[in-house]
């Protein structure tokens, strides 16, 4: 007689906050992903609400309706910045676990208040760091912890956009209540933590420089962050909302005694890009191969990778400590920054 093996358990997942990062990747993961359910979506904007497709999913304009939903294991929230505190401590309180947006709050105390909260209640958090998950980004990893790039000296990311004031309706990003900030706060967090990673690395120093040079709204546009980690490595990290999208604005740069590692067009919300490794003595270039099964969308990956250490009861690959200490650090480098004026 033949025995079916039983279908293995799935996650059930609401996303909280329905934008376009949610609605183009977020939502597709969690429904392709092998170990998730998407089973709820909530905003309190009903047209934001109705945008994705998901025609099984329960839809929600409060979050407390989702909290008392008893198919919701698990809760994305991809709200403004200034609601992930409050969300993730109501979140945990119903005992729902937490993947987060980036950042994980606008200062560190709030982010102490989430870890607090998660622990309290016995619930998984972590913060949503796409680009950690980067099949480049992976790759990229393991050839710096097998020595391949020898000693790293410095490391660089550009990573740009074109936002300006009228970029979508309602445009929060510009607002420094819900933001927190602009260009800085919204990008740099992606190049701190993924240098961290890549490296094997904690910084140990961070400073930055501000701008508000083309776009005439009340937050910056441009900043450049520069710090040294604690082996030594420096680090410099450009990121900005004036950028043009036409402009190469999307790289990643090891700098290595034995080999230099280039990633173009990796840094984003997509797979593919290019990963390049030029040889110390020869000054030869060698692209390195990413295979169909490896280079998937980063979000699917996130959220197998987060959902698989709460079904299996293992903690997190990243303490949610350490995301606390990130946002200190940029909320210092905020404060050592130098603002100028908008340009006319």
């Amino acid at each position: 007689m033949f025995n079916a093996k039983p279908e293995a358990r799935k996650l059930g997942w609401a996303v909280v906050g329905c934008g376009w990062v949610a609605r183009d990747y977020v939502i597709p993961a969690l429904q392709g992903a092998r170990n998730t359910r998407l089973v709820a979506l909530c905003d309190s904007d009903a047209e934001a609400l109705m945008r994705p497709q998901a025609d099984d999913a329960a839809r929600y304009t409060q979050l407390s309706s989702v909290l008392e939903d008893k198919a919701v294991d698990a809760v994305y929230i991809a709200t403004p910045n200034h609601l992930h505190a409050a969300m993730t401590e109501a979140c945990a309180a119903a005992g729902k676990h937490v993947l987060c947006e980036k950042p994980m709050a606008v200062t560190a105390q709030d982010g102490l208040r989430m870890v607090a909260a998660c622990q309290r209640a016995g619930v998984h958090y972590a913060t949503a760091f796409d680009q950690r998950h980067h099949a480049a980004h992976r790759k990229l990893r393991t050839l710096v912890k097998e020595g391949v790039l020898g000693t790293i000296t410095q490391a660089r990311i550009h990573y740009a956009c074109w936002l300006p004031a009228d970029w979508a309706p309602g445009n929060w990003r510009i607002d420094p209540e819900q933001a927190g900030g602009g260009a800085m706060i919204d990008l740099a967090p992606h190049g701190l933590d993924l240098l961290e990673v890549l490296l094997g690395d904690e910084w140990q120093s961070l400073t930055a420089m501000v701008q508000r040079r083309v776009h005439d709204y009340a937050v910056d546009d441009g900043a450049v962050l520069m710090g040294q980690f604690r082996s030594g490595t420096l680090g410099l990290l450009q990121v900005a909302y004036n950028c043009p999208d036409a402009y190469p604005r999307r790289t990643l740069e090891l700098i290595g005694t034995k080999a230099r590692a280039l990633a173009y067009k990796t840094m984003g919300q997509t797979p593919g890009g290019s990963l390049s490794l030029t040889d110390a003595k020869t000054g030869e270039e060698t692209w390195v191969h990413l295979s169909p099964e490896e280079d998937r969308s980063p979000f699917l990956h996130q959220v197998e990778s987060f959902t698989t250490c709460v079904l299996e009861g293992r903690p997190q690959p990243f303490p949610p400590e350490r995301d606390v200490r990130l946002v200190g650090l940029l909320g210092q480098a905020t404060h050592s920054g130098r603002a100028f004026p908008p340009c006319h």
